[in-house]
């Protein structure tokens, strides 16, 4: 499958938190511990929200990430308060650029690890849930646009944990007309450029892995010769499929079943249950 990260704090490099770390997203991209496959090489993606744009700048390409200059070039000069990074390893959906996370539609990001289970039985039932307004928009063949697509449908703007249960709901059962036991495995992320939300969860209640990070304060009290902490703000949050580090007390696995919100008036954690539309 995938493995991606999510940024919210101090603004900082691309660099500082998709190479320097020691188990980086880009090391990742060859030595996933975690993961179900160790290589995401079918491509990549980098997502950022800059000053006074209220859209988010997207690149993606189908290479490896660990091998692309560009991404490097791009990491070293682009400073973001919040982005979003992704590597791919296809489920069986085309290696292409438009198949590449994360997705854009106006101000809203959307990135994704799992799958939609026998996605090519159900992919003709979802498509005609998707708003007509929206469906020309979809670009590429991929099962997680189609999941951000009926997200948007459900009311992804108004109510973003509302929209991703509508949606959760709508796949489970469109699977289960088609016989399939397990239909989704997802943990995403979504923003909309000033909150930031992440979800776990599948069928099965056996998702893959997700964490976020302590307490930038907490973490500075137990690691006081770790420069780099001292330059976040107490806000800053990461949410990453597997942890970039071995730093002791750094990473919090994010419970099954589970949405948190990142946001200026206190970031919360909640269950999450897919919900009819």
């Amino acid at each position: 499958m995938c493995r991606w990260l999510a940024y919210s704090g101090t603004p900082v490099l691309l660099d500082a938190i998709l190479y320097r770390p020691q188990h980086s997203l880009i090391d990742q991209s060859l030595h996933a511990r975690m993961g179900v496959e160790t290589t995401n090489g079918d491509g990549f993606g980098v997502g950022w929200y800059g000053p006074h744009v209220e859209t988010p700048a997207v690149v993606r390409d189908i290479g490896p990430a660990w091998s692309n200059h560009n991404l490097r070039e791009i990491a070293g000069h682009v400073r973001s308060p919040l982005f979003f990074a992704h590597i791919r390893a296809s489920t069986g959906s085309a290696v292409q650029q438009t198949n590449c996370h994360p997705f854009r539609h106006g101000r809203w990001m959307w990135m994704h690890n799992g799958a939609i289970a026998e996605f090519h039985r159900m992919r003709r039932d979802l498509a005609l849930a998707v708003d007509p307004r929206l469906f020309l928009d979809i670009e590429g063949s991929t099962d997680s646009e189609m999941m951000f697509y009926l997200a948007l449908t459900f009311g992804l703007e108004g109510d973003p944990p509302g929209a991703v249960a509508r949606m959760a709901a709508l796949v489970e059962r469109v699977g289960h007309e088609h016989g399939v036991e397990f239909p989704l495995q997802m943990t995403l992320a979504v923003t909309d450029g000033h909150r930031l939300w992440g979800f776990r969860y599948s069928s099965e209640r056996a998702s893959r892995s997700l964490f976020y990070n302590t307490r930038v304060d907490t973490l500075r009290a137990l690691h006081p010769d770790v420069g780099f902490l001292q330059e976040l703000s107490d806000e800053t949050r990461l949410i990453v499929s597997e942890p970039l580090g071995n730093l002791p007390g750094a990473w919090i696995a994010v419970p099954e079943s589970t949405y948190g919100v990142v946001q200026p008036e206190g970031d919360e954690l909640r269950p999450f249950v897919p919900e009819a539309a």
